[in-house]
Order: C-alpha cells, then structure tokens, then sequence
C-alpha cells in the first residue's frame, strides 16, 4: 500500500487540434501514487488512458498540468535531460513492445542499463533473475523476428525492470499472453511493488490485475470517473474461462447469433481456429453485475 507519493500529477491536459476540431484526449485529471502501490486505469478504447500514461512517463508533454516524480518537475525539463530522468526512474512497458530487430533478447533487455547507474555490468545479475523469472532463459540469443507476441511482451516487461526504477508504466502489458503467462506477469508487477516499493501504474481492459491492485480508476472521455458509478456486464471467455467486462473488452467474435467476449488475441485466435472445441460457448455468457 501506499506509503509516501512518488508521483504526482496535477490538472493534466491534453488537447490534440485547434479551434473546432480539437480533441481533449486528457481533460483536467489529477493523480498522486505512492511507493509500493499498484494503481489500475481501466476505461473503454480511445479513453484517453495511453495519452495520459505517456505524459506521466515524460513521453508526451501536457498541454496544460504539471507531472512530478519524486518532487522533480518533469513537465517543467527540457527534453535533452527527460533521456536520462526516464532511465533512472521509469520504466516503460510498451504495448507495441518497441524491441530492437538488430539485438537479441538479452541485448534489448540490457539496453536502458546503459543510461543508468553501473551501466551494463551493474545489471547482468539483474538480467539472468529477470530471463528466469519470464521464462525467456531458453530464447536470450534469440533476434525479435523470431519471437512470439508473447515472448516479445515478456522481454518488454524484463527491459522495463532492468533498472529497477521507482515507477513503473504498463500499457497493456497481459495483452498478448494466454492466460497463465497473463498471470504470472501480474504477480510479478505485484511482486515488485511489494518487495521493491516501486509504484506501479497499469492501463490495462484485464481484469485479472484488479486482483493486485490497490486502487482502481476509471478514465472516460479523458477524465476520470468513479468506478462504482458504472454498470458492467460480465462475461466468461470460452476459451479460457476467465470473466471478461464487456463493456471495456476489445476482442469480439460472433458465433451462434451471438457476441462472444476473450481476454487476449491468443484467446480469440484459438476460438476462431476451431469455435467447435468450446462447447460452453452456447451456455448464457454472464449478467450484469453492479461494480
């Protein structure tokens, strides 16, 4: 839980546009996030929560607001010292992984290590915990094209961890794994928030991780909302069993004249491979729950 704020963001706002076609992707929100707590942004597609996760990571300056990590203005910084403040205290994990095709796992992993602290040599025992841990011991020769979107994912997550920085961003970082993959990097998130008092923030449509987290917010329309406020209605992915909110779900597929939710595209690749496997899925899907 909470203990003391690392980060804290006041009144952003981000407008894409001018005059009447202007787009407020970030209306006016407000965070502070301390040591060792995991905090979930959830919210529909186009919500605005990437927009609002690459401001905090110093990725995309606020039209308006201001961003401090660890009582730094990094709104404030000029971007020739943002390189370095992001490489000593943030920790990225992208949804698009952002993998290097020249260099190997173990070589995309290492690669922040070069912007901090003790450098390259300082994190090689860093590393080798990091390819146990993610199960990509057997793959660290391995180039990016070879890779699948899974294990692409988890060397995303191993760089992200690498400098053990004190705030740690994920966008979708569950989003390409099956289902126990998707749980095993929850708990390590969880993992390294309690043993190592990193703050941890998650934009995430997988409800699995509301299990570790210790706050929840909702972001709709670029602001956020109060997440008791909605009404959710619940379904069981046929694949692989997991209760999937449909109302932020983004993988759909039609079947029997009805719309079937899934957690992940690994999920629904395997459904479309041969819907006949999931018998379950004629059986009624979930009701709607009161969050």
């Amino acid at each position: 839980m909470k203990n003391s704020s690392l980060l804290q963001a006041q009144n952003l706002t981000k407008q894409f546009g001018s005059g009447r076609t202007s787009v407020r992707a970030v209306d006016d929100v407000s965070l502070d996030i301390g040591k060792g707590e995991v905090v979930v942004i959830m919210g529909p597609s186009g919500s605005g929560k990437t927009t609002l996760l690459s401001m905090i990571g110093g990725l995309m300056r606020p039209t308006s607001g201001s961003i401090f990590i660890d009582d730094a203005d990094i709104s404030a910084m000029s971007e020739a010292r943002l390189p370095g403040i992001r490489a000593r205290y943030i920790g990225f994990i992208f949804q698009a992984f952002n993998l290097l095709d020249a260099l190997t796992v173990e070589e995309n992993i290492l690669l922040p290590a070069q912007l901090a602290p003790g450098g390259v040599k300082g994190a090689r025992g860093r590393v080798e915990d990091l390819l146990v841990r993610l199960d990509l011991a057997a793959r660290r020769g391995a180039y990016p094209g070879t890779l699948s979107g899974g294990e692409k994912q988890r060397v995303a997550i191993a760089r992200a961890l690498i400098n053990q920085a004190p705030l740690v961003l994920a966008d979708e970082p569950t989003g390409n794994l099956d289902s126990q993959k998707g749980s095993d990097v929850t708990m390590i998130l969880h993992d390294v928030a309690r043993d190592q008092g990193c703050a941890v923030v998650v934009v995430t449509h997988d409800a699995r991780i509301e299990e570790v987290a210790d706050r929840v917010l909702w972001l709709a329309d670029g602001r956020l909302r109060d997440r008791k406020s909605e009404i959710h209605s619940w379904a069981r992915d046929p694949v692989c069993g997991m209760r999937v909110d449909e109302w932020t779900a983004v993988h759909f597929a039609e079947h029997g004249g009805r719309r079937l939710a899934f957690c992940s595209p690994r999920c629904l690749q395997r459904f479309e491979a041969n819907p006949e496997a999931y018998g379950s899925v004629d059986a009624p899907a979930g009701g709607a729950l009161q969050s």
